[in-house]
């Protein structure tokens, strides 16, 4: 009878000792959350989105240079930081994405078997080399531009993902779609970018998250304030 009276005061020991960690380790995030991001936008949609260091990455290294830009094109600074969120989690620092079946169609149009990819036509890469097709077929910078979208911007592919990479791709944006964002039809831009079509009027979304647009207007508001 003694034994299980200890078990018993054991157990409710090691309960509150784990309750008492809990609390503590709690308390300790939450602190760190605020030191994550500018005081003002603590208790913000940025709690709720639960993704406070992409917040604070992109904070660091595109937040002025976002707003120069947004007003040189008149676009929606708000919008162009929550992209770079989604696209590239808020990183300087980001690696290429290869598309596969992008290449395969650009390999089809260079030989003569496809008429055209998007704006790409065999005059434009007749004598491009797998490698230049592979650039092509390839995502970059912070708003993850395709390489093939540098015939459009006249441009290199190497633009697209050197040091000018943000400038291009909001350059891009505001030709392709900018005058959605002037009229804040901010579910067809995020629709768009990672498409190429508006947002369905009907049925889901063909965005390959589901989430990536109703993430891009939360992640909006928490920019709204800048």
């Amino acid at each position: 009878m003694a034994k299980k009276k200890k078990r018993k005061k054991n157990r409710w020991l090691v309960i509150l000792i784990a309750t008492y960690l809990a609390i503590m380790l709690l308390m300790l995030f939450s602190k760190d959350i605020q030191q994550l991001i500018p005081s003002k936008y603590y208790n913000s949609t940025i709690v709720k989105i639960k993704a406070p260091f992409y917040v604070k990455r992109l904070y660091e290294n595109y937040n002025n240079k976002v707003d120069i830009l947004a007003k040189q094109f008149n676009l929606p600074a708000e919008y162009l930081k929550a992209l770079i969120i989604l696209e590239s989690s808020g990183n300087n620092n980001i690696p290429n994405r290869f598309e596969k079946h992008v290449f395969t169609e650009l390999k089809k149009v260079r030989e003569g078997t496809r008429k055209n990819y998007e704006n790409i036509i065999q005059k434009t890469i007749y004598d491009a080399s797998d490698e230049a097709l592979k650039n092509l077929a390839s995502s970059w910078g912070p708003f993850q531009l395709m390489g093939y979208k540098c015939v459009l911007l006249e441009i290199n592919v190497s633009d697209v993902r050197g040091k000018d990479a943000l400038y291009w791709g909001i350059k891009w944006i505001d030709l392709t779609y900018g005058n959605y964002l002037r009229q804040e039809k901010y579910r067809d831009a995020f629709h768009i970018h990672n498409t190429g079509r508006p947002y369905p009027k009907t049925g889901k979304p063909f965005t390959h998250d589901p989430n990536y647009v109703s993430n891009g207007i939360k992640y909006m508001k928490v920019f709204s304030n800048d």
